[in-house]
């Protein structure tokens, strides 16, 4: 009699069992890729700490029911291959915010891709269309010419004197370039000399600065990738220096040390990029995600390197910042 209650109790435990053991291996940690063409991204990077807000949001534990594989080139584009091909084996997704490390993704592998860009997509040849992608790859990016013109404005305003603008990007990056484009189409229209000071390697910044130093800007624009982020010290150096304001697209670029920026508001644009990932993740094809746009910017402003430059904005700037960095 013992035994057999031993019996019955065992096989009415299988089930239970069953179902435990069955919950804990079909739900598979999902595994997203983390491209980044310049610094390595770390845990308190603003692109992981946004993404895991917005995964987070959206119902994923990050470090358990979702799992970040990072890569970085650092600044080296002839390693973004080989950080591509690894990566494509061990991810169900990948999310780069590089425009370079996007195209080398959509050339080297099938995984879907989030990018998250400042160059035009559609232009550049990375999608068919905002509405319709095509192709593997959807993302969130910004309008270039309507975001450079405002860049000059603010910069206008703040400064009424300036005539020649200063134009420092990455001449071996397309969407660089495509953005450098827009930028001085748009400093034309509003009546600005322009200095176009394109550089390729670590080596051409000194080059710039030359340049400058011989024939003096009123201001500097800074557009932001791998090389001129990484390179965005000798850029504050230089203007504190010689003291020239400078704008730039981003706003961690102010907390660096940057004297302002405009552009848009990265904590939106990591939730939307987060959004597009968890859809493709369940099933969409990022062929039918249309391209999105970021609707939110912000004006940043850094009070102590504007005392550094030695330099008074009016008091409307100051009002008008959506963040003073003192």
């Amino acid at each position: 009699m013992i035994l057999r209650r031993s019996v019955i109790l065992a096989l009415g435990s299988m089930p239970l069992l069953t179902r435990g053991v069955f919950s804990q291996t079909a739900v598979r940690a999902r595994r997203v890729g983390l491209l980044s063409a310049a610094a390595p991204f770390t845990d308190t990077s603003e692109v992981v700490v946004g993404l895991t807000a917005g995964f987070s949001k959206r119902g994923y534990v990050v470090g358990s029911s979702l799992l970040f594989e990072r890569r970085a080139a650092e600044a080296h584009p002839d390693r973004l291959p080989r950080l591509v091909d690894d990566l494509k084996s061990q991810t169900d997704i990948m999310i780069t915010n590089a425009y370079a490390a996007a195209r080398v993704i959509k050339d080297r592998s099938n995984v879907p891709v989030v990018a998250i860009t400042g160059a035009d997509p559609v232009a550049t040849g990375l999608i068919d269309s905002l509405a319709r992608p095509g192709g593997k790859i959807t993302g969130i990016g910004e309008v270039a010419a309507e975001l450079s013109a405002k860049r000059l404005e603010v910069l206008k305003d703040t400064f009424p004197g300036l005539r020649k603008i200063a134009m420092l990007w990455n001449a071996n990056d397309l969407g660089m370039t495509w953005r450098y484009k827009n930028a001085e189409a748009a400093a034309r229209t509003l009546g600005f000399e322009i200095q176009p000071l394109g550089v390729r390697e670590p080596e051409d910044f000194a080059a710039a600065f030359a340049a400058m130093v011989r024939d003096r800007p009123d201001a500097i624009l800074m557009v932001t990738d791998a090389l001129t982020g990484l390179n965005r010290k000798r850029v504050f150096e230089f203007a504190a220096e010689h003291k020239l304001p400078a704008i730039y697209e981003y706003d961690f670029l102010v907390r660096d040390g940057g004297l302002m920026s405009y552009g848009p508001d990265m904590g939106e644009v990591y939730d939307r990029a987060a959004d597009l990932a968890d859809r493709i993740l369940r099933g969409a094809s990022p062929a039918d995600l249309p391209f999105e746009q970021p609707t939110r910017f912000r004006l940043v402003i850094n009070k102590k390197t504007l005392e550094t430059l030695g330099l008074t904005i009016p008091a409307a700037m100051l009002m008008r910042a959506d963040e003073v960095v003192d």
